[in-house]
């Protein structure tokens, strides 16, 4: 059974018809091409899939499409101008904060959370802040290294 949901992905509207059961981050990535959302332990443990619904971080795993219907998402596509970087990316790619890259869209959107709550974290703050995504390739020295440095610049 198929469901019409509208909402504002990265600025712009949108009307999907999407299957009752589909998750926001399948409806994102299948029907909006939206890839840089990643799927990937499907149950929220990884965090590869977090975005921001109204402005607050979620795991796209584990919300149903039909759910977000009304609301405002924004994925890692919707952090920074078309061909240009936001600070907090230029810091990740300055201070080595990704490798496969496959955790990164979700860890800059934990980070944003964080920054925006608290311009001025701790290393405690910003481990505290990512502890819901998983890297396999970092060791999240560099991770925690780019979101202080993004957080020094900003302030």
């Amino acid at each position: 059974m198929k469901t019409l949901v509208t909402l504002k992905v990265n600025g712009r509207p949108h009307q999907v018809a999407v299957d009752t059961r589909a998750k926001l981050a399948e409806m994102i990535r299948d029907e909006l091409r939206l890839t840089g959302t990643h799927i990937g332990c499907g149950t929220g443990s990884c965090g590869a899939c977090t975005v921001l619904l109204n402005g607050e971080t979620v795991k796209s795993c584990c919300v149903l499409a039909a759910d977000a219907n009304g609301q405002e998402v924004t994925t890692i596509e919707g952090m920074s101008k078309p061909g240009e970087l936001s600070r907090l990316q230029q810091c990740f790619v300055e201070h080595h904060g990704l490798q496969c890259g496959y955790c990164t869209p979700g860890m800059v959107l934990s980070a944003h959370q964080l920054l925006k709550d608290n311009p001025s974290p701790t290393e405690d703050d910003i481990r505290h802040a990512i502890a819901g995504n998983l890297c396999r390739c970092t060791g999240y020295q560099n991770i925690v290294k780019s979101i202080k440095a993004a957080s020094e610049a900003e302030t």
